[in-house]
This record gives structure tokens, sequence and C-alpha cells, in this order.
């Protein structure tokens, strides 16, 4: 017969990292707010300890950089672009790296193509966004979700 064993000798059983779709607002926002326990700062800390596998293509890393750098944005988080660059750094080392496909269906707002394609490449991430409208008429196909639906699920 088989040895038994305690419950608090059982190996653990690895946690892994949930896949997610970050849409560029959620980062603009974390990096925004002075609230340190608000979603979108949460999501972005976590992205970049690796807690949350982002889901990424290189256009989506330009994109995000793209936005954090006007001006309009930069004169509100005060970061330079060597310190913006190392939080784009810390994004792409814990990062799955994806290229779109044609999605099954089309976004609300054809500007969204980019994340409706990266769903349809991995349709077990989900996309976190603060944009109501994706998150209202999300494809049945995939999981799109707020930053705090996102952070309370976890």
């Amino acid at each position: 017969s088989r040895p038994r064993h305690r419950r608090d000798e059982e190996a653990p059983q690895p946690v892994t990292a949930p896949l997610v779709i970050i849409d560029t607002n959620v980062i603009v926002s974390g990096l925004l707010t002075s609230d340190r326990g608000a979603p979108t700062t949460r999501i972005l800390d976590q992205t970049m300890t690796g807690e949350i596998r982002p889901l990424v293509s290189l256009d989506l890393l330009a994109e995000y950089r793209s936005v954090l750098l006007r001006p309009a944005i930069r004169s509100r988080h005060g970061l330079d672009e060597n310190e913006i660059d190392t939080i784009l750094t810390a994004i792409a080392e814990s990062a799955v790296v994806c290229e779109p496909i044609n999605p099954p269906s089309a976004p609300p707002d054809r500007g969204d193509l980019h994340l409706w394609s990266r769903l349809a490449a991995q349709p077990a991430a989900i996309l976190v966004t603060s944009d109501q409208a994706l998150v209202d008429d999300s494809p049945d196909w995939a999981t799109v979700v707020t930053p705090r639906a996102f952070v309370e699920s976890r």
C-alpha cells in the first residue's frame, strides 16, 4: 500500500501568472494616479514584477511608449524618456510576445482592432481595459474586463 501524506507535506502547486493584454489606457492611468492602491497601479506594478504576464507585440509596446511620451501625458507623469524605457523594459521582461491574427468579429471601435487581434491569437488571455465600450460589447469568444474587475477577481 502507498504511504499517506499529510496535506502540509504535499508539494505546492505552481501558480501560473495570468496572461493579460493590457490596454494602453490602463498603463497610462497606472502611471498617472497617485493612489498606490488603484487597480491600474496594482496592475502596472504586478506586470513589472512578473505577477502578471502581459501579452504584447512590438507594435503594442511601441504604442505604450508613444502615448507615454506625448507632451500632455508626459507633463502629468513627469518621467523622462529613460524612465519610460525602464518601465517598458520591465514590462517586456515578463511579457509573452504574440503577433495578432484576424479576429472572428470586429471590435466596437475600429481603432481597437489590434486588441481584438491579440485576443484572437491567445483566446485564454484576458483583455484589461478602462474602455467601457469594449467591456460592454466584448465578444463571446473572449474575456474583457475593467481593471477593478480584474483586481477583484484575483
